[in-house]
């Protein structure tokens, strides 16, 4: 009697595993979007050929993109790379604003989402945290004296936070995808002073400061 119990409870579990195993497994998507992004401050303000003082750099908020390749490893959980693109205007400001050139801010992250409701469900919500990198490539300008210039690039470590819903009408392999997105980007750390412990001794404190984008998209994605 137990043997066969146990046969019957295999055989159970083999057949969900081969149901499953014809579900949608991989998913690639496109978004576009608006994002709001926002840059770092300068310790100090810097005087500018034109007489006035500068102390922000900041990128423009602007039409954004990007791609994302996943793979589902559970019913719930799933495994993608997301590529963004935000192609921007550098500015810098302080007694005045002043547009330096145009750039594309790309990211790079690798992200996990957690997904709510059945796998083969109309409509999905989901939850998603990512690491990775962002890019800030050089910008060419022509300063005052009329001399053409290039910025250094950056490529920072980053984080992703996201939330969204997927919706698939009639459980069809084509579907909706809105989502929201954070990603905050370390740029650099400035001194705000000194912090003294009676073991550890004192050393300086620093101030980090991040470059945020905030990314409000849709688009569509295909599973397979």
């Amino acid at each position: 009697m137990i043997g066969r119990m146990t046969a019957l409870v295999a055989f159970g579990t083999l057949l969900c595993s081969s149901a499953w195993a014809q579900d949608h497994r991989f998913e690639i998507s496109g978004t576009a979007g608006y994002v709001l992004a926002d840059g770092v401050s300068a310790a100090s303000s810097v005087l500018g050929a034109d007489g006035n003082l500068y102390n922000r750099v900041d990128p423009k908020d602007s039409f954004g993109w990007g791609i994302g390749i996943g793979y589902f490893f559970t019913e719930t959980s799933e495994l993608e790379f997301l590529y963004s693109n935000q192609p921007s205007t550098l500015t810098i400001s302080g007694t005045a604003s002043r547009d330096v050139g145009d750039f594309s801010i790309k990211g790079y992250h690798g992200v996990y989402s957690y997904h709510f409701g059945e796998p083969e469900g109309t409509v999905r919500p989901f939850i998603s945290f990512g690491l990775g990198a962002t890019s800030y490539p050089g910008v060419t300008f022509t300063g005052f004296d009329g001399q053409t210039r290039q910025t250094d690039g950056n490529t920072q470590f980053s984080g992703t936070l996201g939330l969204g819903v997927k919706i698939y009408p009639g459980n069809g392999k084509a579907g909706l995808r809105l989502q929201t997105r954070w990603t905050p980007t370390y740029i650099k750390s400035d001194s705000e002073g000194w912090w003294c412990d009676p073991y550890w001794g004192c050393y300086v404190v620093g101030d980090p400061q991040y470059s945020n984008q905030f990314e409000l998209s849709g688009g569509i994605s295909l599973r397979f």
